[in-house]
């Protein structure tokens, strides 16, 4: 359904693979109530245009509000709201309610994170520049539904905001009491996305398949690391199979002879979900893969999706996102390199090998040499749990692994623009950071944030540092 880029597989500066996006309009542009659906395709995207409220459906004070009214709609399971300018920010309050499919019950409204431009291609790559990207809420999961309404509210702006510091010192406090605070716009073209990830996927007639594809990228076969690794792009089966550490060296470093001498610190290999295994649907994606030279560092992300799912749900969930990435935000696939669910599984993300430089669109500013491991939930105020974070650690272990970084250790990546550093600028970051480090965000949420520590020192032991 969607124009290719030319392959550009085995080549690994970023440079060199920057190709034009050529695809046709997708749904989310189409207009009212379109419906993304391919023959071969288990998912489906409904895009609503959202229209402003009266009075009495507003929040406040104010008719700088737009939303739809209670309505059926076709079956979905994850919401967002996305708006024609990428480079525009929602400043306001996006709330939605949804009614349960099995029980027709309304749920309470809920808030939809507006992370605007957050999670993103860095700007000037073709990604970020293509005109089927759009502005983007975070998604948010709410489970098999049929009905929906939503409010999106603009964010009231403080007067002392709106003239100026200065004159606000003359006149402010007499001032502010006789105006009403302003409403700052909304940003044009809002609509809803509603997304149906479809059935799960059938199983696998042999999982002894996963990952005989693929091969190593230059930067690891110059250090030695054995070029038909079983886990590189296009692997087969459901599930990448665990390594101990023995086995992971012999795999990827088979020319190794003492470790001390020859071979890097690398932990042992972890079970890995791969596209196959969640359903990823390849015809939404791009063709081609985008590479960069190494992987210095990882970046920590909450998919700020909510909490409220099983873990066998989790393949749903990242069939909804990738969907909601691709067809509604108009990125070339889904924006992370791995996610996490709560019980501790990992998952292929973006195409082009588990094992390979892949550039994402996670870290707006940083995705050069870095990977992105979302983390499925919102942590602002819930802890992660465990499991999540010993994945965390041995995924790290082992991926950073491969290009000689130490989880514990500090590296320097050259921002490509972004709210905290200018374009250009060497930034020191731990090599195991969290999304905030690099962006002005919430992101990972407090509390998966305070837990990157222990997330290095577990991933540093795994290596036997």
């Amino acid at each position: 359904m969607r124009g290719f880029l030319g392959s550009s597989v085995g080549v690994t500066c970023a440079a060199a693979l920057a190709l034009p996006l050529t695809l046709p309009v997708t749904p989310a542009q189409a207009g009212p109530a379109t419906v993304a659906s391919e023959a071969a395709a288990p998912g489906s995207t409904q895009s609503l245009p959202l229209v402003p409220l009266t009075r009495k459906r507003s929040l406040g004070p104010t008719d700088r509000t737009q939303g739809l009214a209670r309505r059926n709609v076709r079956p979905f399971s994850l919401v967002g709201v996305i708006w024609d300018d990428p480079n525009s920010e929602l400043n306001g309050r996006v709330q939605v309610r949804t009614r349960a499919a099995d029980t027709g019950d309304w749920s309470d409204w809920q808030d939809v994170e507006t992370h605007n431009d957050e999670h993103a291609a860095d700007p000037d790559t073709d990604e970020s520049a293509s005109r089927r990207v759009h502005g983007s809420t975070a998604p948010l999961w709410v489970g098999d539904s049929d009905g929906v309404e939503v409010r999106v509210e603009a964010e009231r702006v403080a007067r002392e905001a709106a003239y100026g510091p200065q004159e606000y010192a003359r006149n402010g406090p007499r001032e502010k009491r006789a105006s009403a605070p302003a409403a700052a716009p909304l940003p044009g073209g809002l609509r809803l996305e509603l997304v149906d990830p479809g059935g799960d996927p059938p199983a696998p007639d042999d999982a002894r398949t996963a990952g005989r594809a693929g091969g190593a990228p230059a930067g690891l076969r110059a250090r030695s690391v054995h070029a038909g690794a079983p886990d590189g792009a296009g692997a087969k089966g459901a599930v990448i199979p665990a390594l101990s550490r023995e086995e992971t060296e012999r795999t990827y470093f088979p020319d190794g002879t003492t470790r001390r001498r020859t071979t890097p610190y690398i932990g042992p290999r972890p079970a890995i979900v791969t596209r196959r295994g969640w359903g990823a649907d390849e015809d939404l994606r791009e063709r081609g893969f985008l590479y960069t030279k190494t992987v210095k560092a990882a970046f920590v992300h909450h998919t700020a999706s909510g909490n409220k799912y099983s873990c066998s749900q989790a393949p749903s969930i990242i069939r909804s996102i990738y969907r909601y990435h691709v067809v509604s935000s108009g990125w070339r696939d889904i924006g992370y390199n791995f996610l996490v669910d709560k019980c501790g599984t990992i998952y292929e993300g973006r195409a082009g090998g588990v094992t390979k430089a892949v550039m994402g669109a996670h870290t707006r500013g940083f995705n050069t040499n870095s990977m992105g491991i979302a983390v499925i939930g919102s942590f602002g105020a819930t802890k992660p749990t465990d499991a999540a974070l010993k994945a965390i650690a041995r995924l790290t272990a082992w991926k950073l692994g491969l290009y000689g970084a130490n989880p514990r250790g500090k590296t320097y990546l050259k921002s490509a623009g972004g709210n905290l550093y200018r374009k250009g600028k060497n930034v020191r970051l731990n090599v195991i950071s969290g999304h905030r480090d690099g962006f002005a965000t919430e992101c990972p949420g407090r509390l998966l944030y305070g837990k990157l520590g222990t997330a290095r020192t577990t991933a540093a032991r795994y290596q036997g540092r």
